[in-house]
């Protein structure tokens, strides 16, 4: 059996190592790392993102988890470096603890965005974890995109790590997830059914005028546009790097179980938009202290029954790819210490203030 690659990409906020807010050195990192030799072919991505306090990392595509671990933590050892540069230290953190202005990266296109969308670029300084997982074609991805929807609110739970906004806790475990929802291509989709169905709505978005190109269709999942995977974006950026492979070969095994499904002419699960939309509405509400939508029933029940659901419907992926025991071990560590808003709250129930649990949050 072929194992299908995975990779991960992971925003991060800039923050000044003494008083924890962000800083908008993103120009400067960028500038920085541009003047150096160019780097291996092995070695992770790392770029700007649309605010200047953040930073974005890729790893290069894994077969195994042992690999993607490693080229998870290099990732984030090379954000560490780069951010040194202008005196920062990149956070895990999915919004910022501290009451924040963030401003808008250099660029014509990121110009043309705070134009358009106003407010909602200021305020969407959110920092996500998003998993490309290898397809064959665009049939196989647009198949498995039809077939995932309906459990990617427990992958958000997994992964939430951003109940406090701007000074305040928000009352949600992932706010960034209430963010991001602002954008118009934002959130599920319903089952498109074929490439050119996918294409069609794509490419009528497009034409709308309302947002500026392809790379503005900000689905929950989608055909990446640069490479030939299936694009997962649900997640908060977590705040340890076993949660990001948690999150990453779930993701995997989900794809894989979706393309199966597919080709023995199985049709993709029926649930509407607004049915997912309140999944997820759950999921960034409670993350998994909480009841999910059971995808089966639709229903609310116990978080970590809807997980051991999302194991029992991958796990023949998981056992062929071998990745049944890593996967036990990870979900019984995040699940004994809880996800990264848990630790958040933690830290401010132990006396500590917004600065501490940002700064709690460093590479």
């Amino acid at each position: 059996m072929t194992v299908r690659t995975v990779g991960v990409e992971e925003e991060f906020l800039l923050v000044d190592p003494a008083s924890g807010r962000p800083r908008a050195v993103g120009g400067v990192v960028l500038r920085h790392l541009d003047a150096q030799p160019p780097p291996p072919a092995e070695a992770p991505d790392v770029t700007g993102e649309l605010h200047r306090e953040m930073l974005e990392t890729g790893t290069r595509p894994a077969a195994t988890l042992d690999e993607l671990d490693r080229g998870v933590r290099a990732a984030r050892a090379a954000a560490v470096e780069a951010a040194a540069s202008a005196g920062t230290v990149p956070a895990a953190i999915a919004t910022s603890p501290l009451p924040a202005d963030p401003t808008v990266s250099e660029g014509d296109r990121y110009r043309r965005m705070a134009e358009r969308f106003g407010l909602a670029v200021a305020e969407n300084m959110t920092c996500g974890c998003h998993v490309h997982v290898g397809v064959d074609s665009d049939e196989e991805a647009v198949a498995a995109l039809d077939r995932v929807r309906p459990w990617l609110a427990p992958l958000l739970a997994l992964s939430t790590n951003s109940p406090l906004w701007q000074g305040a806790d928000s009352g949600y475990a992932s706010y960034r997830q209430q963010v991001w929802s602002r954008w118009p291509t934002a959130g599920p989709t319903p089952a498109f059914g074929s490439v050119a169905a996918y294409r069609e709505t794509v490419d009528a978005m497009v034409a709308s005028g309302t947002v500026l190109d392809e790379g503005m269709v900000y689905f929950d999942v989608r055909p990446s546009r640069r490479h030939p995977t299936l694009e997962i974006r649900v997640a908060d950026v977590c705040r340890e790097p076993g949660d990001a492979v948690l999150v990453a070969a779930l993701t995997r095994a989900l794809v894989e179980t979706a393309v199966r499904s597919w080709r023995a002419g199985e049709p993709a699960p029926e649930v509407r938009v607004e049915v997912l939309r309140l999944a997820s509405w759950r999921a960034s509400r409670t993350g998994l202290d909480g009841a999910l939508l059971d995808p089966g029933s639709w229903l609310p029940s116990p978080a970590d029954d809807v997980v051991d659901l999302l194991l029992n419907h991958v796990g023949d992926a998981l056992d062929e790819a071998g990745d049944t025991g890593t996967v036990k071990t990870l979900l019984t560590d995040l699940r004994a210490r809880g996800t990264g808003a848990v630790a958040q709250r933690a830290v401010l129930a132990r006396g500590g203030d917004l600065r501490d649990v940002a700064l709690s949050a460093t590479l």
